[in-house]
């Protein structure tokens, strides 16, 4: 008899996808946590990350990468994001990484450093320093996500995406669809064989869900159509990839993904959901216990979704509980903590002196905030399959890096370190459970 595969195959009938084999990771998801970190700002420049980079242009014009290609001379661009590439991120850090027990890093990069068909004025050579991570991850046991940040068009219309816009536009054309999934097949073809360290792929960074339906259904069906990217880059009649497919909630939250992308169709997907508190008025003017339970209550509503449905793993959240850091909100925002960010109606919740920038300034009472933070979020992750701390380093924003963080005494030698073992006793769900879906947690004019 033949398989329904086969059958399909004959009929002609190549979108009908069967079920695939079971995939084995390179790492033990759902029994192992993930402890991990992103480096953000590497590869996919963002303002409030590395904000000399865009003051030393002296164009303040220039908020995002795309911007950065297109209002200046393009071999002083060059130049610069050399340097950057060369010295942001070193073989250094993958060896203080690991030596933080930390076992996983997220890679974000753009599609642009495979594919400007379109005319985008972005700069490339980012390829070989992915390459050059790959390498040091082998090297220090550590497992990468390769995550696909910025699409054409941007996929949310934020700096993180490549390109500042008021309205994502990734999802209009169905060019830009199929030029993300090309680069998704270019990645699984060059890096999916090296699954020792590549363990994930993640096809896209957080699709602005909440902007509209028409987004949400082409998200969808790009993940449809990127797992076969990812799970067989060569065909369907090739070798079947055992890299994990990590697919964002685009704002949703987990129960909107119930019953998508679970087995037996599809093999091998994990869930990315991103945890902030900072990007509404209402959330800045929390308190610290506030905070701290609302960060406890998501423990038991991920953990349920990880048991019953895809695993899933927080890929961004910070300990971080003020937009007050440079350029967070943009290039030329400022903040809501201090009632600056759309003056005159802004709330004030308080100053922003002391809670950001190089960390020398803060007080001890503050880190020691920080640090119930840090263990009330990993503790609640943890519940799940893990996390993956967004960002590894900052220039001016300290309470948003684990190095930082680690120099600075918020942040453990050791993440399995508990100074507050109790600090989510009592909580539950639908204790100040998170907003999913709105609002957005970036607002740019």
């Amino acid at each position: 008899m033949l398989s329904f595969r086969l059958l399909a195959a004959a009929l002609g009938l190549a979108a009908l996808v069967t079920a695939d084999a079971p995939v084995t990771p390179s790492f033990p998801y759902g029994s192992t946590k993930v402890r991990g970190v992103n480096l953000g700002g590497w590869l996919v420049l963002e303002p409030w990350i590395t904000p000399s980079l865009f003051d030393n242009t002296g164009n303040p014009k220039i908020v995002d990468e795309w911007t950065f290609g297109q209002l200046q001379d393009k071999s002083v661009a060059q130049a610069t994001l050399q340097a950057h590439w060369d010295t942001w991120i070193r073989e250094s850090d993958f060896a203080a990484i690991s030596a933080a027990g930390l076992n996983h890093v997220r890679l974000p990069i753009g599609f642009w450093a495979w594919d400007v068909s379109g005319g985008e004025p972005y700069i490339q050579g980012q390829l070989p320093y992915l390459r050059k991570a790959v390498n040091w991850a082998r090297k220090y046991s550590i497992k990468i996500i390769i995550d696909l940040h910025g699409a054409p068009g941007s996929q949310n219309g934020f700096d993180n995406s490549g390109h500042r816009v008021s309205e994502p536009h990734w999802q209009n054309d169905p060019k830009n669809v199929a030029r993300t999934n090309a680069v998704i097949r270019q990645i699984a073809t060059e890096f999916g064989p090296q699954v020792d360290v590549v363990s994930m792929i993640q096809p896209l960074n957080e699709p602005a869900g909440y902007k509209s339906s028409q987004i949400l259904t082409v998200a969808k069906q790009f993940y449809k159509d990127s797992y076969q990217s990812i799970r067989h880059p060569s065909g369907m009649n090739g070798v079947q990839a055992s890299n994990m497919m990590y697919i964002h909630d685009a704002f949703q939250g987990p129960d909107y993904w119930a019953g998508m992308f679970s087995p037996p169709q599809y093999q091998g997907v994990a869930l990315d959901t991103h945890v902030y508190q900072v990007f509404s008025d209402a959330e800045n003017a929390r308190t610290n216990q506030q905070h701290i339970d609302n960060a406890c209550a998501n423990g038991p509503t991920f953990a349920k979704f990880n048991q019953n449905q895809l695993w899933t793993i927080v890929g961004e959240w910070t300990p971080a509980m003020t937009d007050c850091a440079k350029y967070l909100n943009g290039r030329g925002k400022d903040a809501r903590y201090d009632g600056t960010f759309a003056p005159p109606d802004e709330p004030v919740v308080g100053s922003c002196g002391g809670k950001t920038g190089d960390g020398s300034g803060f007080s001890a009472s503050y880190k020691a905030f920080l640090r119930q933070m840090w263990e009330a979020q990993t503790y609640a992750f943890e519940q799940a399959s893990g996390w993956i701390m967004w960002t590894w380093k900052a220039e001016q924003a300290a309470d948003w890096s684990y190095q930082a963080g680690l120099a600075g005494g918020w942040i453990p030698q050791d993440p399995t370190q508990r100074a507050y073992p109790k600090i989510c006793a009592g909580a539950g769900p639908g204790v100040l459970s998170r907003n999913t879906g709105y609002p957005p947690l970036r607002e740019f004019g």
